[in-house]
């Protein structure tokens, strides 16, 4: 996008509206697409109420497509989605209500399958350093720690 070039009312909304209907989005992301316009506050006031009116940018959608995805996907923990959702200023309800879509029992399983097959593919004979490896792959990933603590000790004894 062009720092300095300037749009009108319609041409941000109708950009705004591909933008947002190309893929669920949440306010940061759609307020900094206008600053990259180079848009001006009230505009971009006028153009996110629009959205929101219209059904483009529903805040509590994003936040559940996002948990969805990023657990089927990436096979990520339930931290690691807080986590991410928080940095993009979505509030502590819609963030529990977006865990509700995640189903507990295949919440476990996925850990498991995900803990036993980096278990697997971890090269070293030194117990202390292969629980160390796969306790910190399941961290970065999100996984609570007692999760964690558990199936480490039930694989590497």
């Amino acid at each position: 996008m062009i720092k300095n070039a300037s749009f009108t009312f319609e041409e941000v909304r109708k950009k705004l509206e591909h933008y947002c209907s190309y893929q669920e989005r949440c306010h940061k992301e759609v307020d900094q697409k206008l600053l990259q316009m180079n848009v001006i506050p009230l505009v971009r006031e006028e153009v996110i109420f629009h959205l929101m009116k219209h059904d483009f940018l529903n805040e509590e959608r994003f936040a559940q497509s996002f948990a969805r995805g990023k657990f089927k996907i990436k096979k990520w923990g339930k931290i690691r989605i807080v986590r991410e959702l928080q940095q993009r200023n979505i509030t502590a309800y819609t963030v529990k209500s977006a865990l509700n879509e995640i189903n507990d029992e295949e919440y476990i399983d996925t850990f498991n399958l995900l803990a036993e097959k980096k278990y697997h593919t971890i090269k070293e004979s030194n117990i202390y350093k292969k629980r160390k490896k796969l306790t910190d792959y399941l961290l970065y990933r999100g996984w609570e720690s007692d999760l964690i603590y558990r199936k480490v000790q039930e694989l590497i004894s």
